[in-house]
């Protein structure tokens, strides 16, 4: 069966993308069923998106937004739900040093134990976005200024933990 145009372009868009979609998925939960879901979900929601978007933005600003928009739902409905014990799984992407592994192991953990904002914040500066477009991505009207500050306070957060 052919694909059609508009299946072929969202297509490549994820092949694109697949790294972002990733690091959202892994930042937000380190159970490895969780990590599948919401894989699968914010796929489908960004195909569901996928007619509306109308390029105002960056395209990688725009899957931000829907995966981050989509976790945010997705925890609140299981914090309501149920709590359950999650294991840990490292991204397969990660490099095989063992040192190089423990401390991005360290770091993940300290980043799970930040807010859900400070969590979105410091994932979108490891992924180089500027302070223009988190506050873009977040949908939050903070100033360049707040943004940067906030990520200095993050970061010395982490350091102290």
């Amino acid at each position: 069966m052919k694909m059609s145009t508009k299946e072929q372009r969202f297509s490549k868009l994820v092949k694109e993308h697949e790294q972002t979609i990733y690091a959202v998925c892994y930042m937000f939960s380190r159970d490895a069923d969780d990590v599948d879901d919401l894989h699968q979900e914010i796929l489908l929601r960004l195909w569901q998106g996928y007619d509306g978007f109308e390029g105002r933005s960056d395209i990688k600003t725009w899957i931000y937004r829907v995966a981050l928009n989509y976790y945010i739902n997705f925890s609140n409905k299981r914090k309501r739900v149920q709590t359950r014990h999650m294991t840990e799984r490292e991204p397969d992407t990660f490099d095989r040093d063992l040192e190089k592994r423990m401390q991005i192991r360290q770091l993940y953990q300290r980043i799970n134990k930040l807010g859900l904002v400070d969590r979105s914040v410091i994932l979108l500066w490891l992924e180089w976005l500027s302070c223009e477009e988190t506050g873009a991505i977040l949908g939050i009207s903070i100033s360049v200024k707040n943004v940067s500050f906030k990520l200095v306070r993050i970061k010395e957060r982490l350091k102290n933990d």
